[in-house]
């Protein structure tokens, strides 16, 4: 999919207009941005935003997520069972204390 975000007022309005009117190459939108589906109309409708407003248009390409390829094992273990803790109001580091769940330290510092 393609991910275009718009930062001034006048890209917001293109943006808008072309949602509305090229609905079939709309994903999602979400006010300053949107996901367009990855077709070549689509490309054209990112790029003719980008001509005509140059940098206040940000456009990327996205990847579908992957848990099972993108995250580790132990990483998914800890997010199902800090999910299934028997607490809700406990912290995810007061529940990761002394188990062999990640900390939230090392999960911030470590990429995906």
């Amino acid at each position: 999919m393609l991910f275009v975000a718009t930062y001034s007022r006048e890209a917001r309005t293109t943006l808008r207009n072309v949602c509305r009117s090229h609905e079939d190459a709309v994903v999602r939108r979400f006010g300053r941005a949107a996901l367009l589906s990855e077709t070549a109309f689509s490309g054209f409708l990112a790029l003719r935003m980008r001509y005509k407003h140059g940098d206040d248009v940000q456009i990327e390409r996205t990847e579908p997520f992957n848990e099972f390829a993108d995250v580790p094992e132990r990483v998914r273990t800890a997010a199902r069972t800090y999910e299934e803790r028997a607490k809700p109001s406990t912290p995810y580091g007061k529940f990761a204390a002394g188990t062999e769940h990640p900390d939230p330290d090392e999960l911030r510092g470590q990429e995906l």
